[in-house]
């Protein structure tokens, strides 16, 4: 059953014709200028993001928005997200936490949706997929597996220090206490070689470096890049962060080995709250995790709350949901050997597998 208007936080009597467009260059300003405004609206709804994922891979994007009375009043990003290993999807949004339709009332979410599902049945695809913060359809499959984890940042530093539980604030001020020191770096090269060294050992394919570099071109400032460094300057920890409105979400992350003795990846993020805080940053946004996985725990640990994710499914050529994530036990062989495998292989052969995943 479909949420009501009132549940979903949408108007309920619009007045005036709602027209469906497809988002050409020329609207791209006023696309994201709704999105800067409209408080559903995440930082994976701005327009940039087609130019990142079309040109780094491969993907056809369809940004489908809504029009009443000449303002844009919702807006839905589509992703067709077509591989060999992977099949064939329509989601909003792939490589993202959050998706789906972002509208001033129901009648134009609707109208977005059911444009979206002949887009679908058109391309041939054999699932469409939102990545809802909140439930729209109680009657789709759903994804339970992630759960996101939001905090409200207090306006002084040291009361945010104060306010990280006991056991995890001892973590950050052995970090401090053993000389780390944060960097705010221009490039990705310390970035991706951190990164693509942690997500091998855990024996995932690595986005390929472009795919960084795209990001930084796309979002300059709003695309922060972290390193942590030693005292004598050995980088040991890092993290993308991305910036939007009043709040900050990190995103991609890597260590290297030493980092859990150093206490690395607990000084990293305080850094990252101590800075969001100085700049008056209201929202730490700590991202996705699995269920039950070791990220779930770490960030449980600093006082965040889970929140359920809704990912909805309307399913077409396909009797369940898929299952692309390393909790499915039949990616175990390949997960083993791919920790095994000589990092410049894992580089070259990472981004023509990862580019199905999203």
């Amino acid at each position: 059953m479909k949420m009501s208007s009132q549940e979903a936080g949408l108007d309920i009597a619009p007045v005036g014709q709602v027209t469906v467009r497809t988002l050409a260059p020329g609207a791209r300003a006023r696309w994201d200028a709704y999105v800067q405004a409209a408080p559903q609206a995440t930082f994976f709804h701005l327009s940039a993001w087609a130019d990142v994922i079309e040109s780094v891979f491969g993907h056809r994007c369809h940004y489908l928005y809504a029009e009443r009375d000449g303002d844009i009043c919702a807006v839905l990003p589509l992703v067709q997200v077509r591989t060999l290993l992977f099949g064939n999807a329509l989601i909003s949004m792939p490589f993202a936490v959050y998706g789906g339709v972002v509208a001033d009332d129901e009648v134009s979410a609707g109208r977005l949706e059911a444009e979206a599902e002949v887009l679908a049945q058109k391309l041939g695809v054999e699932h469409l997929e939102y990545r809802n913060l909140n439930e729209r359809h109680a009657d789709w499959p759903r994804q339970d597996l992630y759960v996101t984890f939001r905090k409200e940042l207090l306006a002084d530093v040291e009361a945010n220090m104060l306010a990280i539980p006991r056991k995890q604030r001892a973590m950050v001020r052995k970090g401090i206490k053993n000389g780390l020191v944060s960097h705010i770096d221009a490039n990705v090269d310390r970035f991706f070689d951190l990164f693509a060294d942690n997500v091998q050992r855990h024996g995932t394919p690595a986005m390929p470096k472009r795919y960084f570099e795209a990001l930084k071109r796309a979002f300059g400032d709003a695309c922060e890049l972290m390193v942590v460094t030693t005292a004598d300057g050995n980088p040991i920890s890092t993290v993308m962060s991305f910036y939007f409105r009043d709040e900050v979400l990190p995103y991609y992350a890597g260590d290297a080995l030493a980092a859990r003795e150093l206490a690395a990846n607990d000084f990293k993020y305080w850094e990252l709250m101590r800075r969001a805080c100085e700049r008056g940053i209201r929202i730490f946004d700590y991202g996705r995790s699995k269920r039950g996985s070791g990220s779930f725990d770490f960030k449980k640990n600093w006082g965040f709350v889970a929140q359920p994710l809704s990912y909805e499914f309307r399913l077409y050529k396909r009797d369940s949901i898929p299952q692309n994530n390393p909790s499915n036990p039949k990616y175990r062989m390949f997960i083993a050997a791919w920790k095994r495998l000589p990092r410049s292989v894992a580089n070259r052969l990472g981004p023509y597998i990862v580019k199905g995943l999203g």
